[in-house]
């Protein structure tokens, strides 16, 4: 199934767990990262910890974010940036990854790319309890992370054998995302222009991400694992 979590007139956001969705994940992911120059095929995995969220308009897909909790398999980031994760989990980080993030071009609206970012943070946060995110990007996109989530570099350049391009591994700690949320989320959508120029202001408000969260957790109760 395909489980409703944001459905707003013609658009949406689902959790995606069947192999039909996450094939539909799949062409969206392949087809941008090729666009970008990437290499491989990448597929949303069926692995219990990495959830695979699916933004739809008017039924089509038009973006996809992939989050890994880190459990005893570890994470991907793992394969080349194992020495600056295991100094977060000595200090007792409980990590998270994004992953396979791609949003079609044509959609423009900067509300549906935060919508998912914050679905994503909630699932990190409340329902699986992780203290921060990290996330390996291409030199060319790190200061869009930097500027508009608040990500920090984490060690050197490297190269990432899975799309073979080069990769630096970010991190935000979610006291941070919590604290900016708090403060500018919703603002967007409540007061027209913003000051703000992060992504913050197009998150869900203070009170719609508590209904969020709320719902996610019957979700969660009503489906024990």
């Amino acid at each position: 199934m395909r489980t409703f979590i944001v459905d707003d007139d013609s658009y949406g956001i689902r959790l995606t767990d069947t192999s039909d969705g996450r094939n539909t994940a799949s062409m969206l992911i392949n087809r941008m990262y090729a666009w970008r120059g990437y290499s491989g095929d990448h597929q949303p995995s069926s692995d219990p910890n990495r959830i695979t969220l699916t933004a739809t308009d008017k039924g089509d897909v038009v973006g996809t974010l992939s989050i890994g909790i880190d459990s005893e398999v570890g994470l991907m980031a793992d394969e080349i940036f194992k020495e600056e994760l295991d100094a977060h989990r000595q200090r007792g980080a409980k990590l998270c990854e994004f992953t396979k993030f791609a949003f079609d071009p044509s959609v423009r609206s900067k509300t549906a790319l935060a919508n998912v970012f914050h679905l994503a943070v909630i699932y990190a946060r409340d329902i699986h309890g992780c203290t921060d995110i990290v996330i390996e990007v291409n030199p060319r996109h790190r200061r869009f992370y930097e500027r508009m989530l608040g990500f920090r570099k984490e060690g050197e350049l490297k190269i990432n054998p899975r799309v073979d391009a080069p990769a630096y591994l970010l991190r935000v700690n979610l006291v941070f995302v919590t604290e900016q949320i708090a403060h500018f989320g919703g603002s967007y959508a409540a007061e027209g222009e913003t000051e703000e120029r992060s992504f913050y202001p197009y998150f869900f408000s203070p009170r719609e991400e508590r209904g969020i969260i709320n719902r996610l957790l019957r979700m969660d109760e009503s489906h024990p694992a």
